[in-house]
């Protein structure tokens, strides 16, 4: 059977963490807890699982401070823990089986992260694979019986273990402040992080949200060096803005863009938007149209699903009874 160190960072946790540890604690050979800066109870509840409390100045990285939890961990695995995830008894019972009969070889095990769009996270998929329990010394082997090589890609397992994801509150605010903290530093957001900030402004952004991600998004439009994916990305969050603003010009700029290439549902939406508010319903109704049958959403799977159709039913509404 292998061991597990669980690690953990977390920050006024108070009203979640004692949920999560009683769920997974007992499947734990050690617990290692990493506190950024809580001024609530969060470490007195951890305090009650495990005496492994560390404390790590938060710098606006989460990687950093996992990091340093990770560099804690003494056991066979790592398992990366949340403070608002959940493990119910069907899936403590899958977790402690895997426990028993998992594989050497087997470097991350990927559980499903469960319940997303019920709590609004930046995320368009209820269910998905999420790397959760990783090996923590991995060993390296050579492979093939000729031209041999060294096993460069880890071993993965796809397990059936859900997690429920029950967050209090939402995180997008927070998340906001770290991108912009960074764009600010000088730091090019990756083709990962650029889709991450994008996807969560058309899930969670409001109008000061936009206007404040606008300058980025504008510059990364005229990029020459992003990809097509991050181009069309940035269309669609200065479009959103610039409908936000009352900037026509700015809108058919952007759309524009993104029309150069396959259409997006979120700038059809966004188009859609414009001709709504400008009481152009059959204009509007097009666009709906385009956006919920013609086109697929690369960041907010709504604009391609209910919102176009809600949407499309009014403009279908109002045409009539005038």
């Amino acid at each position: 059977m292998i061991e597990i160190s669980g690690c953990m960072i977390v920050k006024n946790e108070e009203k979640v963490l004692a949920r999560c540890l009683d769920s997974i604690a007992d499947l734990m050979d050690e617990l290692i807890i990493v506190d950024t800066g809580s001024t609530d109870s969060t470490k007195q509840i951890a305090a009650r699982y495990t005496d492994k409390i560390y404390d790590f100045p938060w710098i606006d990285d989460f990687s950093a401070a996992r990091n340093f939890a990770f560099s804690k961990a003494t056991k066979d695995y790592i398992y990366s823990a949340d403070a608002d995830e959940v493990l119910n008894p069907e899936n403590h019972q899958l977790f402690s089986e895997l426990k028993r009969v998992l594989l050497p070889e087997i470097d991350i095990v990927q559980m499903k992260y469960g319940n997303q769009l019920e709590h609004g996270t930046a995320y368009n998929f209820d269910e998905e694979y999420r790397p959760k329990l990783f090996k923590r010394l991995r060993e390296f082997v050579w492979i093939e019986p000729v031209h041999e090589t060294v096993r460069l890609e880890p071993v993965v397992y796809d397990s059936d273990i859900v997690i429920d994801h029950r967050p209090h509150e939402n995180h997008a605010k927070r998340d906001f402040a770290v991108f912009q903290k960074h764009i600010r530093s000088g730091l090019r957001l990756s083709k990962r992080l650029h889709h991450m900030y994008a996807m969560e402004l058309y899930i969670s952004g409001d109008k000061e949200d936009f206007l404040e991600a606008e300058p980025f998004f504008a510059q990364s439009a005229v990029d020459s060096s992003r990809s097509i994916d991050e181009v069309k990305e940035a269309a669609c969050i200065v479009c959103r803005a610039a409908r936000l603003r009352g900037d026509s010009h700015m809108l058919l700029k952007m759309s524009l863009k993104d029309l150069l290439s396959e259409g997006s549902a979120e700038m059809c939406y966004e188009l859609g938007e414009y001709f709504f508010e400008k009481k152009d319903y059959a204009e509007a109704a097009v666009w709906y149209y385009n956006a919920a049958e013609e086109t697929e959403s690369i960041l907010n799977i709504h604009t391609s699903t209910d919102w176009p159709q809600a949407r499309l039913k009014e403009c279908e509404e109002i045409l009539q009874n005038h």
